[in-house]
């Protein structure tokens, strides 16, 4: 595709000198007007291609040692203002990397390999110089692939996006899936991924969204058959493709519709302005074992995949398999107003908790031995206002002072009769409930306004989604060799980066 692009490259190193920042290292200036999602997605494959070539981060001092592969990367990448070759395993074949031996060379003053004369026609040209016997010219696959072990591995992560009322109602309910692939496979092997969701393929329909794929996948396959991925990948690792999953309810089960229907490991719940001026706030933290409307799912119900191969299954939280999902790195964040000073007696049932000032943020750390049980976690806290000058106490000096009026109360005396000192009595505890009632209220803007939850569950997803087979067509794929069966594995994660926010 022709889109007379000029590319204007500039590499700075950030302030800390720990890794450069991708939004400054590279600028792209367009002659014409061209898409703009065009220049971004050459901007990130190019990103993607110097991280593949010279590692990452990508630092100005490691550009510049490896400046005769960038001239390469970007001489092939972008030539002429005409974007071609921005495939890595393709770029590998045209592009030549130093060795061991030529940096050891280069380093004591001795010229190593001269790099060949690339063929002129560019990569159409190359292509057709292919022989056939390899098989056919595929641009995001090195020629002549070889590997001693043979293994093919699906790992889908989801993660989570869900806000919840104080109600208990969702507001949003998201979850992001990605399909990494790890191909590890001889020759050139022509796949066939097939996936599916509760409901049959009307229910994978709904479950996956706004689909995006990578170019070896054959979009006119899944169009006919949705839940079937035909293609020939990449060799190593690339993500295959990206979903998102909306997790809400129709609206004719929204009016019964509760946190727990959204089939989530944990679930959290916030009281506050407790105690008797309203001070204390209390988390409770919902941790469950069971997934409603989960199935167990054997290993020998999914053809063509290995011992790793995984579904959704009743959740028993252990070692982060399908049949036995691990709960990790369990954690609770509290933001705290900034008028507050300190959060005081943190007391949790489980775990531990801490108040980290700089950030204004209550911390609440479960292990994965303490997660494994199921039950409910609560996590007490006190805080601490401001400083004002109406903080000093009366009270320690042994005057009385009538909070609804201000007045010093002279007529008081120590030696009055019973029944003046239980209308005392009363008159005070009212004055008290009083004065607790107003601390309540200016304590009130001080108290936590929402809490988000954070974790990981291996061997799980929200969305359902699962593998129901990897198969390998052996009529289209060439070079695999007679016999071969390479070992298949797939993986679920389901992550929560304070991804489950419920407000108060």
């Amino acid at each position: 595709m022709s889109s007379a692009v000029e590319a204007v490259y500039i590499f700075n190193e950030n302030k800390q000198g720990n890794h450069a920042l991708h939004c400054d290292l590279i600028q792209n200036l367009a002659l014409r007007d061209v898409e703009p999602l065009f220049i971004l997605e050459f901007l990130h494959r190019i990103i993607d291609v110097f991280e593949e070539f010279i590692g990452g981060p990508l630092l100005a001092s490691r550009i510049e040692s490896s400046y005769d592969v960038v001239a390469q990367l970007l001489g092939e990448m972008c030539d002429a203002g005409c974007v071609c070759n921005t495939e890595p395993n393709a770029l590998r074949d045209d592009v030549d990397i130093p060795g061991w031996m030529d940096k050891l060379l280069g380093g004591v003053g001795l010229p190593g390999n001269v790099p060949t004369t690339l063929p002129a026609g560019g990569l159409k040209h190359q292509l057709q110089l292919t022989p056939s016997a390899t098989g056919p010219a595929i641009p995001w696959r090195r020629a002549n692939v070889r590997h001693t072990s043979n293994e093919l591995y699906v790992d889908i992560l989801e993660t989570l996006h869900v806000t919840i009322a104080p109600s208990g109602r969702p507001l949003a309910a998201l979850a992001h899936g990605s399909i990494a692939f790890t191909s590890k496979i001889s020759g050139v092997p022509d796949l066939l991924l097939t996936l599916s969701a509760s409901g049959g393929k009307l229910g994978l329909e709904k479950a996956i969204e706004l689909p995006v794929f990578h170019p070896c996948v054959r979009l006119a396959r899944w169009r006919e058959r949705p839940g079937e991925l035909s293609f020939v990948p990449p060799d190593g690792k690339f993500m295959l493709a990206g979903y998102e999953v909306n997790l809400m309810p129709s609206i004719h089960d929204l009016k019964s519709w509760s946190d727990a229907n959204l089939q989530l490991p944990v679930s959290i719940e916030i009281s506050k302005s407790l105690g008797p001026s309203g001070t204390d706030f209390e988390v409770r933290l919902a941790i469950l074992n069971t997934f409603p409307g989960a199935a167990s799912v054997s290993l020998g119900t999914r053809p063509g995949l290995g011992s790793r191969s995984s579904g959704r299954s009743t959740p028993v939280f252990g070692v982060g398999t399908s049949t036995s999902p691990a709960l990790q790195d369990l954690h609770v964040t509290i933001p705290i107003p900034d008028s507050v000073r300190s959060v005081i007696d943190l007391r949790a049932s489980r775990g531990e908790a801490y108040f980290i000032a700089s950030e204004s943020v209550v911390e609440w750390r479960i292990s994965a031995k303490a997660a494994a049980s199921p039950g409910t976690a609560t996590l007490r806290c006190t805080i601490v206002g401001p400083l004002s000058d109406g903080d000093n106490d009366d009270m320690m000096n042994g005057f009385h002072s009538n909070s609804l009026s201000g007045d010093y109360d002279e007529q008081q005396d120590a030696y009055q009769s019973s029944s003046k000192e239980s209308a005392k009595a009363s008159r005070i505890r009212e004055q008290q409930e009083s004065q607790d009632s107003m601390r309540v209220q200016q304590n009130a803007p001080l108290m936590p306004s929402s809490a988000s939850v954070s974790f990981s569950v291996k061997g799980w997803l929200a969305s359902g989604i699962k593998v129901e087979g990897l198969n390998i067509d052996t009529r289209r794929s060439r070079g695999l060799g007679e016999g071969v069966k390479p070992y298949k594995g797939v993986k679920y994660l389901t992550v929560s980066k304070k991804g489950i926010e419920t407000r108060c």
